[in-house]
């Protein structure tokens, strides 16, 4: 069975709480704060965001989501 890279599951992960916080201002966890949620984002896609852009961001991880996956396969 292939394995998951741990990386790309936490990109998934922020990608659809930021979407989640972004659309309803629901928190997944306590450990994901916008603050935190953010700053993972500029962590996983290596770009500055603006204070309050959740969906800008989780847009960002989806376009490096994707350049990887077009990379492997």
């Amino acid at each position: 069975m292939p394995t998951i890279d741990p990386n790309i599951m936490r990109a998934i992960a922020v990608m659809h709480a930021l979407r989640l916080y972004a659309k309803a201002h629901i928190i997944p966890n306590r450990a994901y704060t916008p603050a935190a949620m953010m700053r993972d984002a500029s962590e996983i896609t290596g770009k500055k965001f603006k204070a309050r852009d959740y969906i800008g961001a989780a847009d960002a991880i989806k376009a490096k989501l994707d350049i990887e996956r077009d990379a492997i396969l």
